[in-house]
């Protein structure tokens, strides 16, 4: 990779949100976090993010609202997709998050760190964002 891809992590529990980090940080991406909504809407509408990993249940303001904010309040730089991060597996919240413009999503408890990884290279390829 010639420049490092920016992520953007917004998750509230403070272990996974180091724990992506330093998974991301060790392949080599530029990665910011945000703890919750409000933080999260505040950094994506600044934009720029190659990737963005948003989980649903946020304090202040959940995943789905700052999703369906992207799709009215543009962003100062355009961002990469939008990936769901979450654990709630119901399929009308998907379906949501899908018509919010989500670009896909992650079932956190199902995915070991590997797969992790090898799910965010993907959003990023397709998006072709890394060759």
């Amino acid at each position: 990779m010639d420049e490092k891809k920016r992520v953007l992590i917004v998750e509230d529990d403070q272990f996974l949100r180091e724990f992506y980090e330093e998974l991301l940080v060790s392949e080599g991406m530029k990665v910011e976090t945000a703890p919750d909504g409000e933080e999260a809407g505040a950094k994506i509408h600044e934009g720029g993010y190659d990737l963005i990993l948003l989980d649903i249940m946020l304090p202040k303001k959940d995943g789905l609202a700052v999703l369906r904010e992207t799709k009215t309040i543009p962003s100062v730089k355009a961002n990469g997709p939008i990936v769901i991060l979450t654990n709630i597996g119901q399929d009308a919240i998907i379906k949501s998050c899908f018509e919010a413009g989500a670009a896909g999503y992650m079932i956190k408890s199902a995915l070991n760190p590997d797969q992790v990884l090898q799910e965010i290279h993907n959003y990023l390829q397709i998006s072709n964002l890394i060759t």
